[in-house]
């Protein structure tokens, strides 16, 4: 007689749980991973747009906007589409956002929040259509590889950016940082204790390396922390100060909500920005969403996703309930990856980021305690494991191995994943089509290298 079958929980059942080879706990565990990678946006995105958004207590009440637009966006890409991948407000659009659109092009705020709005109507009907699904089946295999490794580089970049390691240089761009200093030779030390931990198979070897460096940064009162004098770093300050003790009172951003100028946006002159958001969160988005489904084991035969429809849409509603908020385009992650390669494999773990965001609200303080030094070797070691992915491209054959190439170094070189998509797909279509292979090319995939290249030429300033 066979022993009886255990009962599956309904968590187990919709999210598919035990289908995944995955658990609960090892699916909060990398909830938490993901969200102390990119809990650095509570901080960075209210820096970046309070330099054109202007409203009282601005940093406050776009910190708060912020936290509410990653947590929707996470939550709905966990509980809707079942995926791992957690959102935010994205860097680089937010960027945009304020330097080129509000202060360089003179737009106001509102309006420029219009044009995100459009632009995440724009996704959510292409991705209910199925017209997203097509554009990413077309994309080759070999350039769905270089897509996964390139984010991994520009993880790895990110990391090393963060850390110090890594610094601007006039004369010959990037060069070595200081290794004496503290926020360096710590992120060293973190990166090798947690490769350590992963060798020797540590479950949830990236959260506890995050948490042991910060541990060790606090205990030796390292300079890690901004706020000391003439803008110097400061060891930590305990909670109380700049932290404004444990707990810190949530406010309601009510100077941001709903304030998006739709009327505006919609009027001719601005029609190349809405083009340009669009344009720059579709690639990124989907550059990003291919890169991890891969990573994470999600693609089929034929390089197609499950659910592809839905997981798209979620991406699009993320985008226009975030403008709503008050804030620039809100996206799919790259950081989502530490996650996955902390186990995550279904929607649970974005549902946790989600109830994080929202916990930041009243808990803010303590995302603050979490340096860059302590996060940095987890964005370098998962992108060092997503580099994998190369060994699968046919480096024999120069018509995929050149434009495979140019995807995964314009990624870190550019800081943009939109930008390594973007070149990738010209030079693969046209290298295929002068070397007399452009049977190889699915027509989807011209048309869109033909809109790149014309979005190249004439809204290059975006």
């Amino acid at each position: 007689m066979s022993a009886p079958t255990p009962p599956v929980s309904a968590l187990d059942r919709y999210f598919g749980l035990s289908r995944l080879g995955s658990t609960v706990p090892r699916e909060l565990r990398a909830g938490l991973t993901t969200f102390l990678s990119m809990s650095y946006i509570l901080f960075v995105n209210p820096q970046v747009l309070s330099s054109a958004i202007k409203v009282p207590n601005a940093s406050l009440q776009l910190l708060m906007t912020t936290a509410i637009a990653a947590a929707f966006g996470s939550l709905i890409m966990g509980l809707v589409a079942r995926y791992p991948f957690a959102q935010a407000p994205g860097m680089g659009l937010n960027a945009f956002f304020a330097y080129t659109v509000v202060q360089g092009l003179g737009v106001p705020w509102q309006t420029a929040l219009g044009a995100v709005f459009i632009s995440g109507v724009l996704f959510v009907l292409l991705s209910v259509v199925g017209a997203r699904q097509a554009i990413v089946q077309a994309i080759p295999r070999s350039l769905k590889f270089a897509i996964t490794a390139g984010i991994g580089a520009f993880l790895a970049f990110l990391g090393l950016k963060n850390a110090g390691i890594v610094v601007g240089n006039p004369a010959t761009l990037l060069a070595l940082g200081n290794l004496t200093l503290p926020p360096v030779w710590l992120a060293l030390a973190g990166l090798v204790l947690t490769a350590v931990l992963m060798t020797r198979r540590i479950t949830g070897a990236i959260l506890w390396g995050i948490l042991l460096v910060t541990l060790l940064g606090i205990a030796l009162r390292l300079p890690l922390y901004a706020g000391g004098a003439d803008g110097a770093l400061q060891a930590f300050p305990g909670f109380g100060g700049q932290f404004l003790g444990i707990f810190g009172t949530p406010v309601w951003p009510g100077d941001l909500v709903g304030q998006l100028d739709l009327g505006g946006a919609l009027g001719l002159g601005l029609l190349s920005v809405v083009f340009t958001f669009f344009f720059v969160d579709f690639f990124d988005a989907t550059g990003t969403l291919t890169g991890l489904s891969q990573r994470a084991g999600f693609l089929d035969e034929r390089g197609n996703m499950p659910r592809a429809r839905r997981l798209f849409a979620m991406d699009g509603l993320a985008a226009m309930f975030g403008a709503f908020m008050g804030t620039s385009t809100t996206t799919a992650y790259v950081e989502s990856a530490s996650g996955i390669g902390e186990g995550g494999r279904t929607g649970l773990t974005a549902v946790t980021v989600g109830v994080l965001f929202l916990l930041s609200m009243f808990l803010w303080p303590l995302a603050g305690a979490i340096p860059s030094a302590a996060t940095a070797p987890a964005l370098i070691l998962v992108g060092a494991l997503m580099m994998d992915s190369v060994r699968h491209i046919d480096w024999d054959d120069l018509s995929d191995s050149v434009p495979a190439f140019l995807t995964i170094i314009a990624m870190p070189l550019t800081f943009s994943i939109a930008n390594g998509v973007s070149l990738g797909v010209i030079s693969f279509c046209a290298i295929k089509l002068l070397s007399g292979r452009g049977k190889q090319v699915s027509p989807i995939l011209y048309g869109i290298g033909v809109l790149l290249l014309a979005r190249y030429i004439w809204l290059s300033e975006g």
